[in-house]
């Protein structure tokens, strides 16, 4: 199965065409440009490099959040259109657990991603018998609400880590584990490989009413509106 994957949750674009378990692409771009400038030159350039085009693509997925509510709509929207303009299923990826699978799959898994205003989105994860199972649902909060229930050795990756790293070890010592600063990317590959159980599941996917992102709480604009609606 060909799937054509993409990530735009935080400030990294990454696209990848995976065949079943095989890579034929993937390209990684990191700036803080709006990713509606690169996002359809990145998906032609994995085209072009594998030989495919997009007709030839059996699925489309991309992460539906948590992330910045900018990136995920232009990343689904852009899949959703794919796979509406090809008749095609589509399937969102928790950013998270696409991050929690980069992780050291040996311990408990913490992806942090920074959502601004000293906050994080984040999650607790863990391998079981190869499969990454979710260990508490995924939230938005201080760092010290992600880390204050850690009481065993702990991999952190994310956006957040870098920018939270000190207070981390202050607070939970040894138990903190970091991942390489490379790991802490979203491959947009890794999306392709966590949506191909989905993507099979035609029916289920088949509803592309239900490809929406899930944001975790209000934008700024929807906070201004409640107070002024209030007031």
């Amino acid at each position: 199965m060909k799937i054509l994957a993409i990530d735009t949750a935080t400030l990294s674009c990454s696209v990848a065409l995976v065949d079943d378990d095989h890579l034929l692409a993937e390209t990684t771009l990191v700036n803080e440009q709006t990713h509606s400038k690169h996002i359809m030159v990145l998906i032609q350039q994995v085209l072009d490099m594998s030989g495919v085009s997009v007709s030839d693509v059996d699925g489309f997925a991309a992460t539906h959040g948590p992330g910045t509510f900018t990136g995920l709509r232009i990343g689904m929207s852009t899949v959703k259109g794919l796979a509406e303009a090809g008749d095609k299923p589509v399937a969102g990826v928790s950013s998270l657990a696409a991050l929690a699978w980069q992780a050291d799959p040996s311990l408990l898994i913490c992806p942090l991603i920074d959502a601004r205003r000293n906050e994080v989105y984040f999650a607790h994860y863990r391998f079981e018998d190869g499969k990454l199972k979710e260990v508490t649902p995924e939230a938005v909060g201080s760092v010290d609400e992600a880390i204050r229930k850690i009481c065993s050795p702990c991999c952190f990756i994310g956006s957040g880590t870098s920018l939270y790293d000190d207070f981390i070890r202050e607070q939970i010592g040894g138990l903190a584990v970091f991942a390489h600063g490379f790991q802490n990317t979203i491959r947009a590959s890794t999306v392709a490989h966590l949506s191909r159980e989905r993507l099979t599941d035609y029916d289920h996917v088949r509803d592309r009413d239900r490809f929406l992102p899930r944001y975790l709480r209000q934008s700024d604009a929807e906070i201004h509106l409640t107070k002024k609606l209030v007031t």
